[in-house]
């Protein structure tokens, strides 16, 4: 009977133990979801490089948000204009690391504004979700009132995290298409998926219901998405393209998360072409 006690309190004990420790990983993940999503520093928050290392011309930008923090950006104006478009990048790095996009949009005649969300590169501020939201408001009020441009000639795109806040500022406004490149459906749906044994829905502070904002959202659409992609799975972007309404595409590249775009080459180059033209062109006849 003793031995039997024995054995009753050390299964006591461990069980006591693994439910502690499944709490603490609970408590771990709820705690540093922050850490967990946003990467500004890597690479670096440092800037690396401009425009003009490619050979574009662009000014610097200093936009303000409706919360008083400070925003970086750059304009790249094209040469021969045929519209604008409002780039939000994804989660690591900062606006720097992004030139050979850039470089795309530019030779595809858009003139690009591009910024840091607020804790990125020389953004002040720390990020938020919340804040991210703004962040792109205060992006598109810079292209519609202090550049004056009309929402119908400008194309908002987002790549991975930044597809969240590209859905999330087309459903509050009207401007000719978005584009979603490498996009998830939500924070949750990637949280659940990567840690399978606990309850991170029940557990998640962050959102970015990419796909909800998609409900919401009137103009075309263009998903992109490549079956590659490690980081985000292929579905996503699929889920995505189902729930969004019509008119919408979707344009299958191949590669990794980060260097799809690049692997791909004219294919991408154009679908982004043909893409842009079609909804420029559905734009002016609303008109």
């Amino acid at each position: 009977m003793a031995q039997r006690g024995k054995m009753s309190n050390t299964i006591w004990s461990i069980a006591i133990l693994a439910v502690g420790m499944y709490g603490a990983l609970c408590l771990y993940l709820f705690l540093m979801q922050a850490k967990l999503l946003y990467y500004p520093s890597i690479p670096s928050r440092e800037l690396t490089a401009s425009p003009a290392d490619i050979n574009l011309d662009y000014k610097t930008v200093t936009l303000s948000t409706s919360d008083d923090v400070k925003l970086h950006g750059w304009f790249i104006p094209a040469t021969d204009e045929r519209g604008a478009l409002l780039f939000f990048h994804g989660n690591a790095g900062n606006i720097s690391h992004r030139l050979d996009s850039l470089r795309i949009f530019h030779d595809l005649g858009l003139s690009t504004l591009i910024i840091d969300y607020r804790g990125y590169g020389r953004s002040q501020g720390s990020i938020s979700e919340h804040g991210t939201y703004l962040d792109a408001e205060a992006a598109w009020s810079y292209l519609t009132e202090a550049r004056k441009i009309p929402a119908q000639e400008i194309v908002v795109f987002g790549r991975s995290l930044g597809a969240a806040v590209g859905a999330y500022i087309a459903a509050k406004q009207k401007p000719a298409a978005l584009i979603l490149e490498s996009a998830f459906t939500s924070v949750p749906d990637m949280a659940a998926r990567l840690y399978p044994f606990f309850p991170v829905r029940l557990l998640s502070r962050f959102h970015y219901n990419t796909e909800k904002s998609l409900l919401s959202v009137s103009c075309p659409v263009l998903i992109i998405h490549s079956p590659d992609d490690e980081i985000i799975p292929y579905e996503n972007g699929r889920r995505l393209y189902k729930s969004a309404r019509e008119p919408k595409s979707f344009l299958e590249i191949r590669g990794d998360h980060n260097q799809g775009f690049l692997m791909s080459g004219q294919v991408y180059r154009d679908g982004l072409r043909d893409f842009i033209t079609a909804s420029f062109a559905a734009a002016e006849q609303s008109k």
